[in-house]
């Protein structure tokens, strides 16, 4: 079989989703100087990581008829685009030929199969990251392009609960049937009251549709008032500086407010937030406030969050938005 794969068939792309963990599509035109660049690249690495119901690498011709179909799909508007799923749903879109950037995504590709290649047969634990819910189609996880250096979270005892816990990409040990510990805590948890106060800068501008976020707290073994609940009530700000602090969060309007209600929640305790993806368009920085809880209890607790959408357009050497027919 050649690798990679040249995709002849819309059915071809559904039926290598299916059956292999990741799949990694380049989509390209015979024209496009930048994909002739990539193609040896590309070529030389899919060879090398290719491995049966594991990692799936094709091109996309998108002058065929299969290629149009599918590059319309998953809204390809430049060339060349990289497209990586995993288990069915687009985790990562490379537009352009960012070479620097394909290089991470590479690497990060590299562990994820050799993760996933481990544990075939065995636990689905191994991949890209842990997903708490099926992203929505046509958008992918922007969480990499969160400023992690400028996350700040209020009312939370960072000394036990940090904030970057927000954002491991590992499956939350509340999922884990092994015992944590308590130098072991990968969730963050409010402090004096049930209220968090979450600032995200990102480092480009994103589109953001969805948040999901996951929230475990334990089975009522404790005592009520020991348990943390769930958030229930989220306002979200666009385009803040700086944190708010929670007197101003609580009077002025937020760009979103969310209820998030008992059915939002699935079975790996993830809700995912629809957002009003017109108000959400150019972000370069998010507050989440979290109101209130859903319970008695005193204390909240979150366990991941991730964004999704549409990453920012870097404009970086290489990066290429439209290719015309007659450019030198």
């Amino acid at each position: 079989m050649d690798v990679p794969l040249e995709l002849t068939s819309k059915a071809q792309l559904s039926e290598l989703l299916a059956d292999s963990r990741i799949v990694v599509a380049d989509f390209y035109a015979t024209w496009c100087a930048p994909c002739n660049q990539m193609a040896p690249f590309y070529a030389k690495f899919s060879q090398k990581n290719s491995r049966p119901q594991v990692a799936t690498f094709v091109k996309v011709n998108v002058e065929s008829d299969a290629g149009k179909l599918v590059a319309s799909e998953y809204a390809v508007t430049a060339l060349p685009t990289l497209i990586v799923f995993e288990n069915g749903s687009v985790v990562e879109k490379i537009k352009g030929g960012d070479l620097q950037r394909l290089k991470v995504v590479f690497q990060k590709l590299t562990d994820g199969i050799q993760n996933a290649n481990s544990s075939a047969g065995g636990s689905n634990s191994g991949g890209i990251s842990w997903k708490g819910a099926d992203l929505p189609r046509g958008y992918v996880d922007v969480s990499d392009s969160i400023d992690l250096r400028g996350l700040e979270l209020l009312n939370a005892d960072e000394s036990h609960f940090p904030v970057r816990n927000l954002f491991e990409k590992n499956r939350p040990s509340a999922l884990s049937k092994e015992t944590v510990t308590s130098d072991k805590k990968d969730w963050v948890e409010s402090d004096t009251d049930e209220q968090l106060l979450l600032f995200t800068p990102f480092n480009s501008a994103i589109k953001l549709h969805t948040i999901q976020i996951t929230s475990l707290p334990p089975k009522d073994d404790e005592d009520d008032d020991e348990v943390p609940m769930r958030p229930k009530t989220l306002k979200i700000f666009t385009n803040r500086p700086h944190n708010l602090g929670f007197d101003e969060a609580e009077d002025i309007d937020s760009t979103q407010t969310i209820e998030i209600g008992e059915n939002d929640w699935n079975d790996k305790g993830t809700a995912s937030l629809g957002l009003r993806f017109v108000r959400f368009q150019n972000v370069t920085s998010l507050v989440i406030f979290v109101v209130d809880g859903d319970g008695d209890g005193e204390k909240v607790r979150i366990d991941r969050i991730r964004f999704i959408g549409e990453p920012g357009e870097r404009r970086e050497m290489g990066k290429l938005e439209k290719v015309d027919d007659d450019a030198d």
